[in-house]
Parts: C-alpha cells; structure tokens; sequence
C-alpha cells in the first residue's frame, strides 16, 4: 500500500500524504516513502517546485504511537525538505498536531485554510517538542512558541499566520496557492535554488548543531515512565494520571 500519492503538473510535483486511516500519522513507513519522493523531485529537472498536502480531515497528527518512526530518520526526513534545493510548499485544510507541525514548519512556504487547526500535544503525553524544535523555533514567534509549547493549546490559521508557521491563511486555499506557485513558476532553477539556500542556511547550521542531542532527548522521553502513562491514555481516551 503506498502511503504518498504523486502527481506533476507544469513544472509542480504534488506529493500527497495518503494515508487517512490513521490521520497521516508519522509512521516508519510514511517517513521512508515521503523521504524516497522528494529525493526523486530533487533529481528531477522537471520539477520546479514541491507542493506537499493531504488527503482527509488530517494533514499530519505526528508520530504514530502505535509505529513511531525512529527519531534519526523523522530528522532526516525534516532536514531534506529545508535542505531541497527546490522550495516545498504546504497546501493544509486540516488538523495538524504534534510532530506534523515540525514537517509543516520545515517548507519554505505554507498556504492554510479556514478549517485548519494546530497544537504541539507533546507536553500533554509527557514529551516534548524535541526535534521539530529544528524546525519550528527558527520560524514561530518565541512568546507564541512558549505558549503552545506549555500549554497544548489549539489554535487556527489566522493565528498560525500571526505567529509565522503558516505564510498564508486563506478562505479559498486554491486561491491562496495560486499567486505563490506562479511566483515560483516564473522564477530560473538556479535563482530558486541560490535564494533557498540563503534563507535556509542559519537552520541546516542548528541541525548539524543541536541534532544529535534532540534526538537522544526524544528517545529518553519516549522511553520514560510518564510518557508511556501519557500515551496509553491517549490510545485509551482518558485522561493520564497526572491530570487534576
């Protein structure tokens, strides 16, 4: 079963996460596939541009808790979407949570519709939001960033715009799209790439930085006492232990 659905149109790959049974969740599985799709758009020099969506309510709801993927991989994963030399851009009109906002947060671009929401959930099962600190914390305002971060709070597109993780939040999600795939349309290969490469740069520098040490974070919390409460609960619809 493929769990990435491709298409391409007048120079614009659409790489869609297809697997609504669980919500496009991060498994291993959706990980390797998306992985093995974008670097077949990067060795093509008919692709201009990378659109990534989705299919159902959902367009990411994190990690799998029944199939996590290895932390190390979920980071390479986020790493070449920012390292592409071809801008990916987030077509969302769902929910995103948790370890999706990480992979949304490492497009260049992101247009969200009206029926979009987000939360960082992590805090609420005992994690934290480790790795996609990489991602995130370079684009979402820090008074924003320690708010959802503490709290697990959802917010919508028009907030997700404010803050900075969505670049447009849009009524008609097409015709928020439409002007920035033209933009990207009209541009050379070679502009796009060298214009990426610069306002990319300060973010690859915090993964060869900070990578390693937020990966084995993730692990120990995945591997504690209180994140397996939290997750439990969260597969038994419940509140954990903790909750007063």
């Amino acid at each position: 079963m493929t769990l990435i659905a491709t298409s391409r149109e007048r120079g614009i790959a659409t790489l869609t996460l297809d697997s609504p049974a669980n919500r496009n969740a991060l498994s291993t599985a959706l990980v390797g596939e998306l992985r093995d799709a974008l670097t077949d758009c990067a060795g093509d020099d008919t692709v201009r541009a990378v659109v990534l969506t989705h299919t159902g309510s959902t367009f990411c709801a994190g990690a799998d808790l029944t199939a996590p993927p290895d932390p190390e991989a979920f980071v390479g994963l986020m790493r070449e979407i920012v390292a592409l030399p071809k801008p990916v851009v987030a077509r969302v009109t769902g929910h995103v949570r948790a370890g999706g906002l990480g992979l949304l947060a490492a497009c260049d671009i992101a247009v969200a519709g009206e029926a979009s929401s987000f939360a960082l959930t992590e805090s609420r099962l005992g994690l934290a939001p480790a790795v996609i600190s990489l991602t995130l914390l370079p684009r979402v305002d820090r008074t924003a960033a320690n708010r959802y971060y503490l709290t697990g709070e959802r917010f919508d597109a028009a907030e997700a715009a404010r803050i900075g993780l969505v670049a447009v939040a849009a009524e008609d999600v097409e015709k928020g799209l439409a002007p920035v795939l033209d933009g990207l349309r009209r541009a050379s290969p070679q502009g796009l790439a060298a214009s990426k490469e610069l306002v990319t740069a300060t973010v690859l520098r915090s993964f060869d930085q900070y990578a390693e040490d937020l990966i084995a974070r993730s692990a120990a919390l995945f591997a504690s006492d209180e994140a397996r409460e939290g997750m439990t609960a969260f597969l038994e619809r419940r509140d954990p232990a903790w909750v007063r």
